[in-house]
Order: C-alpha cells, then structure tokens, then sequence
C-alpha cells in the first residue's frame, strides 16, 4: 500500500517540478562541493573549477525550470509538486547569488591576465619560462592592447620608488615576498630580479610573478617593478592587480633609509 501511495504521488507530481529540484540539488552540489574538493587536494582545479562553473549555469537553468513548474502547478491546474518548485527556486537563487558573489570583484574589470608596474618596459620572465605548464608557452606581454586597458582600470599601479639602495630594496623585497606567502623560484640579486609563484586558495590556481630592481634615476633611491601573470582564464577579476598592490603597500611600510 504505502508503495502504492508513494508511486501514485510521483506519477502525480509534476513532471517540470521534478526536474526543476534535480537541477537546482545538482546545481547546489556542484557549486558548494567543487571548491572543497579542491581544497582538499581530491580533484585537480582542472576537473573541479568546470564543474564549478557547470553548477553556476544549472542554478540559472534551475531558476527558470522552477518558474515553469510554479505556473504549471499553480492552483487551476491541481498538479502537486508545488513545494519542489518553491525549493527549486530557492536554490537556484542561492547559486546565483553565490555567483554573483564571486564574480563582484571583477565587475567592470578589462579581460585580461597580465598585469604590471610597467606596461612599456615589463618585467620579463626568465626561470619561470620553464615551470610546469609554462614550457612552450608564450610568455611575453601581450603589448599595448593590454597596456591601454589595463591603464585605464588599473591607474594607481605605477614603478614602485624605494628610498633605500637597490641592494637594500632587493632583501626588503624577498622578504615582503616570503611574507605574503610566494613561492620564489628563482633569484638574482646582481641582476636585481626576482621569480615567484602565488597558488590561490581555492582553486590552488598559480600565477606567476617577476619582480625587477633597478637604480632610481638620479642615483637616489631604487625602482621596483613588478609583473603578475595568471596561467589559467582571459580575465583574472583583478586577482594580479591585487597582488602587485600587496607587495607596494608592504614596501611602503618600511622606512625609507
């Protein structure tokens, strides 16, 4: 009887609502699961930020299945399966919100990955040229049709002046950098530049990182310039101008001397 009872109540329910909740779950699991796998170190940022991004899309999908199924079972129409609809609808908002949470920070950000202190001179990637994925890979600046956008979405980022020696600002500078929790890998202090890695913590995506150190004009003082390059997407939401400001406003806590 009971088996009965459930199964007249499936054939019953409306076939939209049913899908509508199994999206939104599918959405909901996709969208919550995939950062803390990643995390976790369980699944590769390659499988999970897709999928991730598959659970964003189904909450949109979700929402509108949930819409469809509020209006098939609206009262005229006696067709159960209201309450799936409602809570289809509930997580579909939810996704989206969380969507729309995580892609706030680059809302009117210019698509693009490679960000420095200098677009007319960048610092250039030496070490790095061979690091995992990056052997084969073009890693030279992509030129003035950067430089133009990122000029006007990034204006406050300019060469960096440290009142100390170019000696002095290159130990300042590898320190700064060991306390932001960059991975250097590779230094030249003669030459004043540094390489580094920066691993996200989410998605443990790495980015890539040149520092330069030279004289000021004038003898007085040293230049720091810097470069951050992400390997993965066209856009980095303001990930690498973020950084860039990070080592500047660490510099710009030490005296100068």
């Amino acid at each position: 009887m009971l088996l009965a009872r459930i199964e007249e109540v499936f054939v019953h329910t409306s076939r939209i609502s049913q899908l509508a909740i199994a999206v939104a779950s599918l959405s909901a699991l996709l969208f919550t699961a995939m950062p803390l796998v990643t995390k976790m170190d369980a699944m590769p940022s390659r499988v999970s930020f897709p999928l991730f991004l598959l659970g964003g899309l189904l909450g949109l999908l979700a929402l509108l299945l949930s819409l469809a199924a509020l209006y098939t079972t609206r009262r005229a129409k006696g067709r159960a399966g209201r309450g799936l609809a409602w809570g289809a609808l509930a997580l579909g908002l939810l996704v989206l919100s969380g969507v729309a949470l995580a892609a706030g920070p680059g809302a009117g950000l210019p698509p693009i990955n490679d960000i420095t202190t200098d677009p007319a001179d960048p610092p250039q990637f030496s070490a790095l040229l061979h690091e995992g994925p990056n052997g084969g890979r073009d890693m030279s600046y992509p030129g003035e049709s950067f430089a133009i956008q990122q000029r006007a979405a990034y204006s406050d980022l300019a060469p960096i002046h440290y009142g100390g020696s170019p000696d002095l600002a290159f130990a300042v500078v590898k320190s700064k950098i060991d306390g932001l929790g960059w991975r250097i890998v590779a230094e030249n202090a003669d030459a004043g530049v540094i390489e580094a890695t920066d691993t996200s913590r989410t998605f443990h995506f790495v980015d890539d990182i040149a520092v330069r150190i030279r004289p000021a004009p004038g003898g007085e003082g040293a230049i720091v310039d810097v470069r951050s390059k992400s390997r993965e997407g066209k856009g980095d939401l303001g990930a690498n101008a973020k950084r860039i400001r990070k080592l500047r406003d660490a510099l710009g806590a030490v005296p100068r001397g």
